[in-house]
């Protein structure tokens, strides 16, 4: 009897010991109940849910309110640009010039910009790709000068790994375009004093929101007011002012788009997707790090992101997916389009609109680029 008490307690205790030891509250830093979070979205400030109380005009003035007011402290704007050029280089068809620009108040950023022979010629603004690759960012898109050899070997290695050998930017200044190419905050010249490390991105993010702003906004403040200044410059038909970019640049060319009347066309390469298959436990998304950069605490309570990227339209815009992108679920991206393609088509702006996923990992190659390029020769 005392040998039946004594086994049966242990067991009791092995067994209590064992759920003890199996208690958790995350899993691959996902909370257990990320699904019950994600039901609880339903995205109030959607076209989709306002149509029936007010007019896209409206929805599209109070919408773009209130992903402002996500977007919390703005930096202040620059009383005078104060723009000058400290380098020039000649080259076929156009001139680039390294200069130097008040993004805001706080700020002088270094910038390359392209000018055509041409005078009063549509412009693009060029937006940089993350790729946890922190040394360059505007050399990603226009091939650098005036800087040491291990730098342009950089962005040469860049340009061969996401966009098959090819400086985008000098590519489109061939072609007529005004290109202007900045670094986000952490990249290249705005980069960290102690040098790169990944890890950073967390910690900035951190301070920044402890301060009553966020990175991702800042970032695209940033965007903001590089239109602005890009749109006002001389050399530039301010009604023909367009930006691109490929993966973060993706995502902050259609937040451009949606937030500023400077940009008139818009083309976006592999960033978009919906909530729903981006917070999985298996997306790259789930890891926190370079997810900051297009954080923007609050908006998810608002709208998902082709909620937020239909407040461009009826603008003309590009959309391009990889069906081999790891980073972006195929029926994510098919989710979105849809959502987009039913407000254009809602606002008679069917052939504005152009949505595509190409066979294709995570990459920007010649044929993309030749479509858009155009894309921009037809809108712009």
């Amino acid at each position: 009897m005392k040998q039946t008490l004594l086994l049966t307690l242990t067991l009791a205790l092995s067994l209590s010991a064992a759920a003890q030891s199996e208690r958790y509250g995350t899993e691959k830093d996902m909370p257990l109940f990320y699904q019950q979070l994600k039901k609880q979205l339903t995205y109030p400030w959607s076209w989709q849910n306002k149509r029936h109380t007010m007019t896209f005009d409206q929805w599209r003035e109070e919408a773009r309110r209130q992903v402002a007011a996500t977007m919390q402290q703005a930096p202040p704007a620059p009383e005078t640009y104060d723009y000058e050029v400290v380098a020039r280089e000649k080259r076929e068809g156009y001139e680039a010039q390294k200069i130097l620009f008040n993004i805001n108040a706080w700020e002088k950023v270094m910038a390359y910009l392209l000018v055509p022979d041409t005078r009063k010629a549509p412009a693009l603004l060029m937006l940089h790709d993350h790729g946890a690759h922190f040394s360059i960012g505007k050399e990603k898109m226009v091939r650098p000068f005036e800087v040491d050899s291990t730098l342009l070997a950089d962005a040469d290695d860049w340009a061969q790994r996401c966009y098959d050998g090819i400086y985008v930017g000098d590519e489109l200044a061939k072609a007529g375009y005004v290109v202007l190419s900045i670094d986000a905050l952490f990249w290249g010249d705005r980069g960290r004093k102690e040098g790169v490390r990944y890890d950073s991105q967390q910690a900035l993010a951190a301070n920044m929101l402890q301060m009553g702003t966020s990175w991702g906004a800042w970032i695209t403040w940033d965007d903001m007011r590089a239109a602005q200044f890009l749109a006002h410059l001389p050399m530039v038909d301010k009604g023909r002012v367009g930006c691109l970019g490929f993966s973060m640049g993706s995502y902050r060319s259609w937040m451009l788009a949606a937030m500023s009347d400077e940009v008139k066309a818009a083309a976006a390469i592999c960033w978009m997707n919906d909530t729903e298959n981006l917070m999985t436990l298996t997306n790259n998304q789930n890891k926190g790090g370079s997810a900051y950069s297009m954080l923007i605490p609050g908006i998810r309570n608002l709208m998902d992101y082709p909620h937020v990227a239909s407040l461009a339209c009826p603008k003309p815009m590009l959309f391009y997916n990889g069906d081999k992108d790891k980073l972006f679920p195929v029926p994510g991206v098919q989710n979105a389009y849809r959502e987009m393609r039913e407000v254009w088509h809602e606002q008679g702006a069917d052939n504005k609109l152009i949505t595509r996923i190409w066979q294709e990992k995570h990459f920007f190659n010649r044929a993309m680029q030749e479509e858009v390029k155009l894309f921009f020769n037809k809108h712009l």
